[in-house]
């Protein structure tokens, strides 16, 4: 759910305009959070009194059905100056976003087994904000369903030459610097606004599960993303009348669009672990491997949006950071594969270990499910001119990402039809030649 008001998709408002004086966050995944922007906010001993303090309203938002086991439920209460019911009816948005697609099937979308690739969209001329610089690119199952996810680009988002993300929500405001990633779960209204001009960025969405951390496993208690690294906002508030303030609605891929005289950032206070976020990725721990082969992917996942499945994901969000590569008589890149998981990737900044052409921030390639992939032809032979004497070597300036999942997705027309879709993209494996000697191979 986003929201804006009519006003602020044009200048800053009075609250963006002081929008990081004194932000505070909270650290963990996971928690029971509790922050209060007024002292004695929050009701002691039960979440709805009959008189709440300083006259506020009791309003819950449940993450999970109510009987949820209790490790996985989720639920916040909010304590607010008015509560989100007092709007007007909701109309359909005009106009709407036909490249925002939330029910996956074939009359919006197709399949293709082919290796697809990305460049980056150019930044639009005309001022479009968040809701409309929203695109499909890919996809499956079905918000109505309930189990499925999306894949957007935003053409205009996260600028690569790093300006950063303001993000109010009902639990309080976040500065998104580049390198981070937020995530803003289903229900929440929230702002977004851009304080260094145009941008572009990567949305992956949902349908019927949350984000947890991963498993640790063998590793052990630590490494991967520590759960004190992620930030959950503090309390904050804006009391101002403010007549006409639209709310827009996605509603199973559908916007709508509802108005009200206040904003609906006027929680004073809020407890509960059903929480907007965000997570610096320099300050992953990455593991890899320290005498032989290549390690799987998923030793890099920072969240993951699990199934009834063990071991088996919605959506993992997976990252390559910067790292050292020091295995010995080994093709150091990632190997070549065909995966019952569908792979989205994405560049944020640097280059990719894989691909040392065409693959640009900004960008993006689909890998789907048993579709083959690998280095290309350059990394290849580059990998292979070092020898068996190649050195330790550290990866540095880059940031790389992955959404993996179990599902097949459909891929949208517009992404087929897009201008930047790298129809070459295929020619940087054809120079891959056979290496094959009928001659016996000698062990040594």
């Amino acid at each position: 759910m986003a929201e804006k008001s009519e006003s602020s998709m044009e200048s800053p408002t009075e609250s963006s305009v002081n929008f990081t004086e004194n932000l505070k966050y909270l650290s963990g995944f996971g928690n029971e959070f509790s922050s209060e922007a007024m002292d004695g906010a929050l009701p002691q001993g039960q979440n709805n009194p009959l008189i709440c303090p300083y006259g506020l309203y009791a309003e819950q938002l449940s993450g999970t059905s109510f009987t949820a086991s209790r490790k996985l439920n989720q639920r916040s209460w909010f304590y607010r100056i008015k509560p989100s019911v007092t709007h007007e009816p909701f109309k359909p948005r005009v106009p709407g976003n036909k490249k925002l697609i939330a029910d996956f099937n074939q009359s919006n979308c197709t399949a293709n087994p082919t290796q697809l690739r990305w460049k980056p969209v150019d930044i639009p001329e005309n001022p479009t904000d968040f809701i409309d610089g929203l695109q499909t690119i890919c996809g499956a199952g079905s918000s109505y369903l309930r189990h499925g996810y999306a894949v957007h680009i935003i053409g205009g988002l996260t600028h690569w030459k790093f300006p950063g993300l303001w993000i109010t929500t009902e639990c309080g405001k976040m500065e998104v610097s580049p390198g981070e990633v937020a995530v803003v779960p289903q229900g929440f209204r929230f702002d977004i606004f851009l304080p260094d001009g145009p941008s572009r960025g990567y949305v992956a969405e949902t349908f019927g599960t949350h984000f947890q951390l991963p498993e640790l496993g063998p590793i052990g208690a630590n490494g991967l993303a520590s759960s004190r690294d992620f930030l959950v906002p503090t309390a904050w508030f804006e009391e101002s009348v403010r007549p006409n303030y639209i709310i827009v609605q996605k509603y199973g891929g559908e916007l709508f669009t509802a108005k009200q005289d206040f904003s609906p950032f006027n929680v004073v206070a809020w407890h509960g672990n059903y929480v907007p976020y965000k997570y610096d990725l320099t300050k992953f721990c990455p593991y890899n491997t320290v005498l032989v082969d290549h390690g799987d992917p998923s030793i890099n996942t920072v969240l993951t949006a699990p199934t009834d499945k063990a071991g088996v994901a919605l959506l993992d969000f997976v990252i390559f950071p910067p790292r050292w590569l020091v295995a010995e008589h080994t093709f150091r890149p990632p190997y070549y594969h065909r995966n019952c998981m569908s792979e989205f990737m994405g560049l944020i900044y640097g280059g990719y270990e894989a691909k040392a052409d065409g693959f640009l921030p900004g960008g993006a390639s689909l890998h789907s499910c048993m579709t083959p992939h690998g280095p290309d032809t350059k990394t290849f032979e580059a990998t292979i001119a070092r020898g068996e004497d190649a050195k330790p070597f550290r990866i540095t300036d880059t940031m790389a990402f992955m959404f993996e999942s179990y599902l097949i997705p459909r891929v949208c027309s517009w992404a087929i039809e897009s201008p930047f879709l790298d129809h070459d993209y295929y020619q940087c494996w054809i120079g891959l030649t056979s290496h094959f000697r009928e001659q016996a191979y000698s062990k040594t």
